[in-house]
């Protein structure tokens, strides 16, 4: 049965702990976060565990066949990134996949001047970055190596664990995506995707998890892990080689910011959409979005108006940095310059989206810590969309991403199809500083929600001084591809009308449309976390 969110019937309270909190989308991936904690480990080690745990426990939005990116503020002091995404294969050419694109018989154009990238399938899968990327967190900050801290992980892959409800309703979707033998009898069970409190195991990922606890990432890149990859996505027509794979690095990219309201908030740079969110907290500020009474449809409407022209700067100059360079998208005179033209009416004049990317509504996991240390750790572990491209890796039991969806065939597009060019990147964890000593990492997750949900969330916390839990409970809004704007059921009745006046076409979806969110906050040493009412997950404290 499809879990009913619309209710919220259940109340939270923020959380708050002494050594340690966690926050994520799924209980039991948290439980791996505090054992860390518990046995010395410190922020980062817990956001390890913790993205290996859901590798498992939520398989249906994360794997070791994805990407996985970081923003953190470190006990000294040091605000910084992590990105481990890959790019596309070095034979990845717009003609080629074109020509490859037109032969295969499950796409119905066969002219190769006519086809698009697709969704799913092999030319979909980008080099993934997620196990180097863990590997690097834990040499250059923890306390653990993998091979302790994937034990959580190898433990619920090889023992068992009851599927939880939200899960549950998302892993049906692999009952028509996988087709391949090797991915029906990794993550299927007699031909069906698990129910609500079923418990299962996945002994084919928790040997892959126990070959990188054991011989480290290079097994994922240089190793038999890196040949089963290699040789899926071949076998299915693409272009993926073990060459690509060993080719990968992790980066340390520097953090851009803005501060809006007093408070100053990080965001990944380039590919990353994080320019999005710090042009329309700019924007909105020009405005003075957040100067309305939260209930009131003149703050939705600024608010939204801001993110309509950060979201068509950001999809028109937003690619790999190594390939297109962008203007100063995140800076006070652009924004000043854009809010000029927003009005006291819906602008129909802007466009959205990178074309044909499939990137609105895609899954992804983020969780946050926060250690007595000083430590705070935004940590996102990404496929894309679900359980990913549809490949499974021969019987390591690692589905593939399909972040190369992303990319366009048009060779004039910013996000063109190139070998080795990274795609434009919808994931962003966030970092933001509210007072001296008052340091909070956290995250809205959901495709092009994500800059939308973190623009709202730190409205909650710095307009209007919302606890923790609040800021994420409340109701959202979103800008849809097609101009719409959504709203959850929960607003005050009579501002979906109002907005209707201001000539937006508005329209109400499900809460599960809205982001999975998460927080952790040191301030001045009272550690506390919230989590996403929207999800299976919880904030844990020790």
């Amino acid at each position: 049965m499809e879990p009913d969110l619309d209710r919220f019937a259940s109340r939270r309270s923020t959380v708050y702990g002494q050594r340690g909190v966690v926050a994520t989308s799924q209980p039991l991936a948290s439980q791996a976060g505090i054992e860390m904690l518990r046995e010395g480990g410190n922020a980062f080690d817990a956001a390890v565990a913790t993205a290996a745990a859901l590798n498992v426990v939520e398989p249906t939005s994360t794997g070791l066949g994805g990407d996985v990116f970081a923003l953190y503020r470190t006990a000294d002091g040091e605000v910084g990134a992590m990105r481990a995404c890959g790019g596309a294969p070095a034979d990845a050419t717009i003609d080629n996949a074109r020509e490859a694109l037109a032969a295969d018989d499950d796409v119905e154009e066969d002219d190769p001047d006519e086809v698009e990238m697709p969704m799913t399938g092999p030319h979909a899968v980008t080099v993934p970055g997620t196990a180097r990327g863990w590997e690097a967190t834990a040499d250059r900050f923890g306390e653990f190596g993998l091979e302790r801290l994937l034990r959580p992980a190898i433990r619920y892959a090889t023992e068992g664990y009851p599927v939880s409800e939200v899960i549950a309703d998302g892993w049906s979707n692999g009952e028509e995506l996988f087709e391949s033998e090797h991915a029906r009898e990794a993550f299927l069970f007699d031909g069906e995707s698990p129910t609500a409190g079923q418990k299962v195991t996945l002994p084919r990922l928790g040997r892959s998890m126990e070959l990188v606890a054991e011989e480290g990432a290079d097994v994922v890149y240089e190793g038999e892990i890196a040949e089963a990859i290699a040789e899926e996505v071949q076998s299915a027509g693409g272009f993926m080689t073990v060459d690509d794979l060993a080719d990968f690095e992790v980066e340390w990219p520097e953090p851009v910011s803005t501060t809006y309201n007093g408070a100053e908030v990080y965001e990944l740079p380039p590919n990353n959409q994080g320019l999005v969110a710090l042009e329309a907290l700019n924007v909105a500020a020009e405005l003075g979005a957040g100067e309305y009474d939260r209930d009131t449809a003149e703050r939705v409407h600024y608010f939204a108006e801001a993110m309509k022209v950060a979201f068509h700067d950001g999809h028109r100059y937003i690619t790999d940095p190594e390939y297109e360079d962008h203007p100063p998208l995140g800076s006070a005179s652009w924004a000043e310059r854009r809010a000029a033209a927003i009005g006291s009416e819906a602008n129909h004049d802007v466009s959205f989206g990178v074309p044909d990317a499939n990137a609105e509504d895609a899954d992804t996991v983020l969780l946050t810590v926060a250690d007595d240390e000083g430590n705070v750790v935004s940590y996102i572990n990404s496929r894309f969309a679900g359980f990913g491209s549809g490949l499974v890796a021969g019987e390591t039991g690692i589905a593939l991403q399909n972040r190369g969806a992303s990319f366009s065939l048009d060779p004039d597009h910013p996000n063109s199809l190139e070998p080795g060019k990274r795609p434009f990147h919808t994931l962003i964890p966030g970092v933001m500083r509210l007072d001296e000593d008052d340091w909070a990492a956290f995250g809205v997750m959901g495709g092009y929600m994500q800059p939308q949900g973190h623009v709202q969330v730190i409205s909650n916390l710095v307009d209007y001084e919302m606890p923790l839990q609040r800021a994420l409970d409340e109701p959202r809004w979103r800008y849809r591809e097609t101009g719409e704007l959504a709203l959850e059921p929960h607003f005050d009745d009579g501002i979906a009308a109002k907005l209707v006046r201001k000539d937006h076409d508005v329209r109400t979806l499900s809460p599960i449309q809205f982001g999975g969110a998460q927080i952790a906050r040191n301030d001045s040493g009272v550690l506390s976390a919230a989590t996403e009412p929207r999800k299976d997950g919880n904030a844990q404290g020790y």
